[in-house]
């Protein structure tokens, strides 16, 4: 079985997961403590970092967007970039709002500060840092209500990596309860329908030591 070494708690990770799963494929996860080898590890990805895809016969795909593009071009049934080039280009632009834009403003400063501190024992969070944060999350749930104002899913009318990208950043901050979702109807109905995803389950079941999500995190009608 090919497997994916992932953690929990990160949005990139979640994305390779939620491909998999649309994609119907089946990875054994392994989490921070299957890469104790630190050898072995860099040698599947010289940057040290998650998420790495290791195909059964030991092919290993290092980087979330190497992943994404390597799963859609092998596995090509469902497409999750899916029309022609300039439908493509949109979905394409939106992974990298998600996974750049979002990630440094809100996604990157919120876990560092409520995640990572506490796991590593760097002290508390800075408080300051997390409002910042919430405060352009809000921004960035504008952008989505106007996205989905005039399309079915976000990048248009079918489900794709677009879909994947946002929903996997925002079910990290959904898991430490950080999403006002009772401000953004429109974001909570199109979530809900990504939630209801049968890719999605898994995500519902994670659970950090010491850091229990709260009770609505997998509450499918929230």
């Amino acid at each position: 079985m090919r497997t994916l070494h992932h953690l929990p708690l990160s949005p990139a990770c979640r994305e390779v997961r939620l491909a998999l799963a649309e994609k119907k494929l089946e990875a054994q996860l392994l989490g921070e403590e299957s890469w104790a080898d630190g050898d072995a590890f860099l040698r599947l990805n010289p940057a040290g970092t998650v998420p790495i895809l290791v195909e059964e016969d030991g092919f290993a795909v290092p980087d979330r967007a190497a992943i994404l593009e390597y799963l859609e071009e092998s596995y090509p049934a469902p497409a999750l970039l899916p029309g022609g080039p300039r439908a493509r280009s949109e979905i394409r632009r939106l992974m990298v709002w998600f996974d750049t834009k979002f990630t440094g403003e809100v996604s990157q400063p919120v876990l560092y500060e409520k995640v990572d501190k506490r796991l590593l024992r760097l002290g508390p969070p800075d408080m300051g840092v997390v409002r910042a944060a919430l405060a352009r999350l809000r921004e960035h749930l504008d952008y989505v209500s106007v996205l989905i104002d005039v399309r079915r899913w976000l990048a248009g009318e079918e489900f794709s990596y677009a879909d994947v990208a946002a929903a996997a950043h925002l079910s990290c901050l959904d898991y430490l309860g950080d999403v006002p979702w009772a401000h953004h109807a429109a974001v909570r109905e199109w979530y809900a329908k990504v939630k209801s995803r049968p890719s999605f389950r898994p995500l519902l079941t994670d659970n950090i030591p010491g850091m229990p999500p709260p009770r609505h995190y997998s509450d499918l009608d929230f």
